[in-house]
């Protein structure tokens, strides 16, 4: 049975365009509290002592990593380490912070699975992932605290992020602009719903499994680049304006994610 919490503390630093937006809708909320702060140097975990620890804030995008690759060091990796060491301080019931499924990198076996390799990671995003991962077993280990890795699978929905294909390619068709497809277009991915990225995220919060695990979350049903573009064509009711070229530093073999 769910437990109903009596108060949500949510923070971010807010770089990232449209989370103004997407923080009106929740500060609605009598139970919800929004701190501007950065999980670098955030204070909110000695004030409030929460009960749950829930880590949704890295810089996400394989891309951006490449041209970014100390700042997400800083921000995924010492951010990661930054709220352990409070989580040891003050034992929340549970920690469940977002991996990705970028940790699976170039493995070629198809569905991926939480026991797989993942020693064949592809950009420094992926490594950032793989990293918090290593930190949270070994808090687990040294601390004895409850951790819950979550390797998301391409979420896509309402309000999502403006850099995600699914936003950047309806909105150029829409606008009759040019998109980019990478390579032939034969590159697939797993396009998860928000709303099922949700759900398990609450289970993971619940959850009281003890110890430290990982799951997916994903829909189970990949799809390629071309039946995707094919897609918002439909739904929009145009056609895309497509420039091909060429696959790019971080993509892997047969599987796109942006």
């Amino acid at each position: 049975m769910n437990k109903l919490f009596t108060e949500v503390i949510g923070l971010d630093n807010l770089i990232v365009s449209k989370k103004e937006y997407n923080l009106g809708l929740l500060q609605k909320y009598e139970n919800f509290t929004f701190l501007k702060e950065d999980i670098l140097t955030t204070k909110a975990i000695e004030k409030y002592k929460p009960d749950i620890i829930c880590h949704l804030a890295s810089l996400a995008g394989v891309r951006n990593s490449l041209e970014n690759p100390i700042r997400y060091a800083q921000v995924n990796i010492e951010g990661m380490i930054n709220l352990l060491e409070k989580a040891r301080t003050y034992k929340p019931i549970n920690f469940v912070f977002a991996s990705s499924s970028s940790v699976y990198g170039t493995n070629q076996k198809v569905p991926f699975q939480e026991t797989d390799d993942i020693d064949n990671i592809n950009s420094p995003y992926a490594a950032s992932k793989k990293t918090m991962e290593i930190y949270g077993q070994l808090y687990n280990q040294l601390y004895d605290l409850d951790i819950i890795g979550l390797r998301f699978f391409t979420v896509y929905g309402p309000r999502g992020r403006p850099d995600m294909a699914p936003y950047k390619f309806m909105n150029a068709i829409k606008n009759e602009e040019v998109i980019y497809k990478y390579g032939k277009g034969d590159s697939f991915r797993d396009y998860t719903y928000v709303t099922d990225i949700v759900q398990g995220i609450v289970g993971a919060i619940n959850s009281r499994k003890g110890g430290f695990e990982v799951y997916n979350l994903g829909n189970g049903n990949p799809i390629t680049l071309n039946e995707f573009i094919s897609t918002c064509e439909k739904v929009s009711g145009k056609t895309a304006k497509i420039k091909e070229i060429e696959n790019q530093p971080g993509d892997v073999p047969g599987i796109m994610r942006i």
